[in-house]
């Protein structure tokens, strides 16, 4: 029976994987900074307006509570850490960090219960995004509650310790990550929900969109996710330092969900709630393709979800997702810039710190408006003069006039090179043009023909010391990945592509670069390590339609094993009844709605019996034995469909074939 679980899902599972893994030390320690990575990083120091203390003035500002410690499950497991962060406390950068990165890292460190402005409270640096408290009249409302039920119960008993103790009578969830709803369970009842005492408001489309966002390419963002959020690494200056939004992905907690109760569904749309006036702006296709901010008139507040943040985001993110629409994001910018600039007096998004004052606002929406525009407007003025993705890139090193020297268009989780290239994949796909890059030879094939016409291994290995010695650490490291593909088991060019890679780690401003990096070092020295945490999400489960249940079994099918194997299949769903009948033709499953009168077989069940086996609490046969299951007519044809399936490996190998 097809094993359905969280991690096989795109970003949820991808947060999910990341989050699960636990820091682990590496067998094989990592190398120092080279002479030229420090020399780069001190240079660093005179490129940028580091004597600019504002951002450190505003992450304290309105600090109620600190939080410091552990944060754990029922059972006693440590889920969050702020302990493990403490060699950030050096006021100078060590020469395995950039200065730049460094101090965002210090930044994000701080964490507790601040007061926005009167009536608005976050809890920061106890997940990765924020928890927003507004108290309305008759109770409190909360925004985005984090990732985990643990982290968000957390938050909120902070801010009960120190704020009366209100109920909570709203949850916004201002968009589809996981980590803006997972921990709603931690803040509020269901029974409370569906008694109409809690009202759960969410943008149009939402539910679609956690769902079918999070599932058919899930396995891949998984294992890409350990490596963009560097959950794998231990922490430290030659280790994880950050996630760029955040300090990281809480670790191995409970992911829950609770279905929204009120739509936002117009592009402008006004409520009232808590007695409170809420201007809601739908920012479809921005950020997340299910996404919205919201203005406060009464308090002159504008919370930007997570399309305004204190650094540049991501148009397409390392761990794989669909291409996001700079174009779209700017104009929404705009749209709040001119419709709020002039009568807010505090912005806040759900990461990083909040900014005060009327001019600063304005000027960091018109300066985040720029950048976006800049990155699809720039990509395409390139690639219309016929220049590759990669040529745009290299081209692209700068942000324009003044906005390259304003700390919140850094690359700490976006960067020009990846967004720009995200950009031409947006309008032109993955092909360049170039004939040659067509249909070229698979990677393996590729690294045996080069590392032969170099002149073997140890022509191969003279070359990448050579560019480590000029501190090419870019050139290094593709010499090394042809020869690690190549020849997977030469220790001495694992090695080698594993110190070219921390170099390169080391030097970036980017977090996610850097864990990536980093990570890809660790395995090439260690290699691929176990993954055994679970990640299913009783919440997540449940909520699967059937379609979205069909949809993944048809990605599930090996077409080669199936071919030969035709069948037609009813699947009905009892308590309410819904049918559905699969067809298996040319090694190609589909499915319809309604049943079949000429299926090979019919198979009954409950929904919840099928949520059981997709969340292993009971097998397939193990079902059928215990009645929970009826199958009728020819049963092989449902044996040849289920052996057909694949297992997804949930560890498989990225730097080396």
């Amino acid at each position: 029976m097809p094993r359905f679980t969280l991690s096989s899902r795109g970003l949820l599972a991808a947060l999910i994987t990341a989050c699960l893994a636990q820091s682990v030390s590496a067998a094989q320690a990592p190398v120092a900074a080279s002479p030229l990575t420090a020399a780069s990083n001190a240079a660093v120091l005179k490129q940028l307006p580091f004597s600019d203390r504002t951002d450190y003035e505003s992450v304290d500002r309105g600090l109620i509570a600190p939080f410091s410690g552990q944060i754990k499950t029922a059972d006693g497991k440590v889920i969050w850490d702020t302990s493990s962060y403490r060699f950030l406390d050096k006021d100078q950068a060590p020469d395995t960090v950039n200065p730049s990165l460094w101090r965002l890292a210090q930044l994000s460190t701080h964490a507790g219960l601040f007061e926005v402005s009167p009536k608005i409270y976050q809890v920061r640096g106890l997940d990765l995004a924020n928890m927003t408290i507004i108290e309305g009249d008759d109770g409190l409302i909360i925004v985005d509650p984090l990732t985990m039920a643990e982290t968000a119960k957390t938050a909120l008993d902070l801010y009960y310790q120190n704020r009366a103790r209100k109920p909570v009578v709203a949850v916004i969830y201002t968009h589809t990550h996981v980590d803006h709803f997972g921990g709603v369970r931690g803040v509020i009842d269901e029974a409370d929900v569906k008694a109409g005492k809690v009202k759960v408001y969410a943008p149009a489309g939402f539910m679609e969109h956690v769902m079918s966002e999070n599932v058919y390419a899930g396995n891949a963002m998984s294992r890409r996710a350990q490596f963009q959020f560097g959950s794998l690494l231990p922490r430290g200056d030659k280790g994880q330092v950050d996630a760029g939004m955040g300090k990281t992905v809480p670790s191995g907690g409970t992911i829950t969900l609770i279905e929204p109760t009120d739509l936002i569904s117009q592009a402008q749309e006004t409520r009232t709630i808590a007695g409170l006036e809420f201007e809601f702006q739908l920012t479809s296709g921005t950020e997340a393709p299910a996404e919205m901010n919201f203005y406060l008139p009464q308090l002159r507040a504008l919370c930007m979800a997570e399309n305004a943040t204190q650094m540049m985001h991501n148009l397409l993110t390392p761990r794989g997702a669909e291409v996001r629409d700079a174009k779209a994001w700017s104009h929404y910018l705009d749209s709040s810039l001119t419709q709020y600039g002039a009568k807010t007096d505090v912005l806040f998004a759900q990461h990083n710190w909040p900014t005060w004052g009327g001019e600063r606002i304005r000027t960091l929406l018109a300066d985040q408006r720029d950048m976006y525009a800049f990155l699809n407007d720039r990509t395409l003025h390139l690639l219309n003069q016929g220049m590759t993705p990669m040529e745009i890139a290299q081209n692209m090193q700068k942000l324009p006039g003044e906005l390259e020297n304003k700390w919140y268009t850094r690359s700490y989780y976006g960067s020009l090179s990846h967004n720009s290239r995200a950009v031409y994949q947006r309008y032109m796909g993955f092909y360049d043009g170039n004939p040659a890059n067509l249909n070229p030879l698979p990677p393996v094939e590729t690294a045996k023909h080069y590392v032969d016409a170099i002149g073997g291994t140890q022509a191969v290995l003279g070359k990448m010391r050579e560019a480590m010695t000029k501190g090419d650490y870019r050139w290094a490291a593709q010499l090394g990945n042809q020869l690690v593909f190549a020849e997977p088991d030469n220790a001495e060019g694992r090695e080698a592509q594993a110190r070219a890679l921390e170099q390169l780690g080391y030097q970036s401003e980017n977090a996610t670069w850097r864990n990536m990096y980093l990570t890809g070092a660790m395995e090439l020295r260690n290699g691929v390590p176990n993954n055994t945490g679970s990640s299913v999400s009783v919440d997540m489960v449940r909520a699967m339609t059937p379609d979205m249940f069909f949809d993944y079994l048809a990605i599930r099918l090996d077409s080669e094993k199936a071919v030969g194997h035709d069948l037609t299949l009813n699947w009905i769903f009892e308590s309410p009844e819904q049918a559905y009948n699969l067809t298996l033709r040319n090694g190609v499953l589909t499915h319809r709605a309604g049943n079949n009168p000429q299926a090979d077989a019919s198979v009954r069940m409950s929904k919840s019996t099928l949520e059981q086996i997709s969340l292993k609490q009971v097998d397939f046969p193990t079902a059928l034995q215990k009645g929970l299951i009826k199958l009728e007519g020819n049963g092989k044809k449902l044996g040849e469909l289920l052996t057909s399936l694949d297992t997804f490996s949930p560890q498989f190998n990225i730097v080396t074939p």
